[in-house]
């Protein structure tokens, strides 16, 4: 494994974890998280594909979250990173990291060769934060960002009450959700600031895989489903008995999904198994 960095367009520098050889895939993880989260996945696909996992700029320890972050400037740092690879490549993005490689091949489609998009929580018919979201900016000015973030996953990501209360609870895990709290909660502004609609999605052809899991929560589902109907080639695949955090709960099997669409886009063949998935 080695570190690739890139030149974003405001002169900010992106690394990426570069492994294996083969067709490219790149790789956008999902929010509060680092690019070595999808370690699992990764290990499963290197021996036949090159993967490059960016390191979104907010995530990484010790960045200055700018008040103007946007999902443009996510954007950008995707098309970076693309440029200084070889293509053809597969845009692969997960949860908000998925929204903004949906907004990156908006920009430039012609950059990639298809996409591969989890459960991206794109504002279809309603925004994702919304009045959750100014409840925990208020709490993170008063000063409680690990109460944000238990706002920003109980009411915005709509895990059960329980588990955040675990979350927060375990050794270590008010600490943990309270350094998260100023990217996560920069994240899901940037993804209101979109605005309500997908329409403008409807002239991108590019091959589309959405994956949902069948455990995940309702209006991930519905957003996937929005989208599938506007982009004009795409297919929504299930992983079945699993959530929205299919990476850290089936490695293999999301491997195996993201192997099939890169098989097909990228060497112009089908994958011959599709344990757990349908279409």
């Amino acid at each position: 494994m080695t570190e690739f960095r890139a030149t974003s367009a405001d002169g900010t520098r992106i690394t990426a974890l570069d492994d294996g050889r083969g067709p490219t895939l790149l790789l956008v993880h999902g929010g509060g998280e680092r690019a070595t989260s999808w370690g699992g996945v990764t290990r499963t696909l290197t021996g036949d594909f090159r993967v490059v996992r960016m390191d979104r700029r907010i995530y990484v320890p010790g960045a200055v979250i700018e008040p103007t972050h946007s999902v443009a400037v996510e954007a950008a740092d995707i098309l970076a990173v693309a440029g200084a690879l070889d293509r053809p490549v597969l845009l692969v993005g997960h949860s908000s990291g998925a929204v903004a490689a949906l907004e990156a091949a908006l920009l430039a489609p012609a950059a990639f060769a298809g996409l591969f998009l989890y459960e991206p929580p794109m504002p279809t018919r309603s925004l994702v934060g919304g009045r959750a979201a100014r409840r925990a900016r208020a709490a993170l000015a008063a000063g409680d960002p690990a109460e944000a973030v238990r706002i920003q996953l109980r009411d915005i990501v709509r895990m059960p009450a329980d588990v955040v209360d675990a979350l927060a609870a375990a050794p270590g895990g008010h600490e943990l959700l309270a350094a998260r709290a100023p990217a996560q909660l920069a994240d899901v502004e940037a993804v209101d600031r979109l605005g309500i609609g997908v329409a403008r999605f409807g002239a991108l052809d590019l091959p589309t895989t959405l994956l949902e899991g069948d455990r995940s929560p309702a209006h991930l589902r519905e957003r996937v489903a929005d989208l599938a109907v506007v982009l004009p080639n795409a297919r929504v695949l299930t992983l079945a008995g699993h959530g929205h955090v299919a990476h850290r709960t089936a490695p293999v099997e999301l491997a195996q999904a993201i192997r099939e669409m890169a098989e097909r886009v990228l060497v112009g063949r089908a994958h011959p198994h599709r344990a757990g998935l349908s279409s």
